[in-house]
């Protein structure tokens, strides 16, 4: 009797056993069918890493679950880009200061042939504004923004879009780039001590800082060192006038200026010509029915809720001849955002 019931109970493990290993073959199939999107950003500390992160769930729901999406930091924007067109990533972070230089073939693109093609317009999410700041303790030394002529800064990592928002900043101004390039947790440490003498700042949509500079300011006190007059008009003659920024929303201490003083650049998410139409309509579909939730969830979503259609027209016009993605053709097309003039990507 005990040997027909040990044989019993040895027969419903190893049925219990084969269906276990059934649905697993069954997870693994459906695993291996749902296809991979790639998502390049700069670095885990950016801002652009932190809004590819929060994509994703939305992102893979918008595709019907079909695809799985995964977010690979890259130590630049311009190292994101790159990751993209060259065919080890399927969307890229960029801004349009990035593309600019891209389809010149200038700067850190200067004889660049992508192993696959060149990113085109596709999503526009969110403006940011570069300014300088200081430590505290040195803030009386700095006047304006000539005061950093030649001398040792750090403009963001190089390669970030901010990096070559000042850069254009400086050339306008007719100043001397001296970048040094730290690691980004080493920021206060290197202001404190002089190795730099000031340090690229960055806001989000006029609210949010990155991650790396959260930390700075929680570690030291800063001061925001603004354009003069004289700057200001020159940047204004070159197409790239400053906004003012509330520094009550983006620092929580003083920073020894009632206004702020940025200068904007538009960022965003780009594909090849390659991604299929269809999967860039969905996605773009999903974050215009998502954006007051986005914008709820993080500041820095605000001006893309507040116009998303009007966020992908700005971010065309900044480099028109550029190709649009055909999903993004059909999406401002519905949405009457479409002109003619401009080229859909093949």
């Amino acid at each position: 009797m005990l040997r027909r019931k040990s044989g019993l109970a040895f027969s419903v493990f190893v049925a219990a056993l084969a269906v276990v290993f059934a649905l697993s073959a069954i997870g693994t199939a459906q695993a291996q069918e749902r296809k991979s999107i790639r998502w390049a950003t700069s670095s885990t500390g950016s801002y652009g890493y932190k809004v590819a992160a929060s994509m994703v769930k939305i992102l893979e729901d918008a595709l019907g679950g079909q695809y799985t999406v995964t977010v690979n930091p890259y130590p630049s924007t311009t190292g994101a880009m790159k990751a993209t067109m060259d065919g080890n990533a399927e969307i890229g972070y960029t801004a349009d200061v990035g593309i600019t230089p891209l389809y010149a073939g200038t700067g850190a693109f200067k004889d660049y042939k992508p192993a696959k093609s060149l990113m085109v317009h596709t999503w526009y999410a969110y403006p940011m504004e570069s300014f300088m700041a200081v430590a505290a303790s040195k803030a009386d030394q700095f006047k304006s923004w000539k005061d950093f002529s030649g001398k040792p800064v750090f403009f963001t990592p190089a390669g970030f879009m901010n990096w070559l928002n000042f850069m254009r900043i400086f050339k306008a101004l007719g100043y001397e780039f001296k970048h040094v390039q730290i690691g980004e947790a080493t920021q206060a440490d290197a202001l404190q001590s002089g190795t730099i003498v000031g340090a690229v700042a960055y806001t989000t949509a006029g609210k949010s800082l990155s991650s790396y500079w959260r930390e700075t300011e929680l570690r030291t006190d800063l001061r925001v060192i603004n354009p003069s007059p004289e700057e200001i008009k020159k940047l204004k003659a070159a197409n790239l006038a400053p906004v003012d920024i509330d520094p009550t929303k983006a620092f929580s201490k003083d920073v020894g200026v009632k206004t702020i003083l940025g200068v904007p650049l538009l960022f965003g998410y780009n594909v090849r010509a390659d991604m299929p139409e269809d999967v860039v309509y969905k996605m773009l579909s999903s974050f215009y029915k998502e954006r007051e939730n986005l914008a709820k969830a993080d500041p820095g979503f605000t001006p893309m809720a507040r116009d998303f259609v009007g966020m992908q027209v700005n971010g065309i016009l900044a480099n028109p001849h550029v190709p649009v993605h055909a999903g993004l053709a059909k999406f401002l097309k519905e949405h009457k955002g479409w002109n003619d003039k401009w080229k859909i990507a093949k």
